[in-house]
């Protein structure tokens, strides 16, 4: 009996101090996803950087609509010539 308490209590030590590991680990990566939240939202603080970030969304938005419209050009003169 004396040896299943032994037994029983060393695999409650190892499991306690694995579970402190994976805690540690997660408490450090939720400290980095933090920060780096943090910086990000200091970076888009700067109204330079908000500028930026604007117009290049605005150019990609610009290029898919000249793609698209492009597209319905060629389809407008592809349904022409079949007539």
């Amino acid at each position: 009996m004396a040896n299943f308490l032994k037994k029983a209590f060393r695999d409650m030590k190892e499991s306690a101090k694995a579970q402190h590991e994976v805690d540690k680990a997660q408490f450090a990566a939720v400290k980095a996803e933090s920060k780096a939240q943090w910086e990000e939202a200091k970076a888009n603080a700067n109204p330079e950087n908000m500028k930026k970030k604007m117009q290049a969304e605005r150019d990609a938005q610009v290029a898919e609509a000249n793609e698209r419209k492009a597209a319905a050009e060629a389809r407008i003169s592809e349904a022409k010539s079949k007539q």
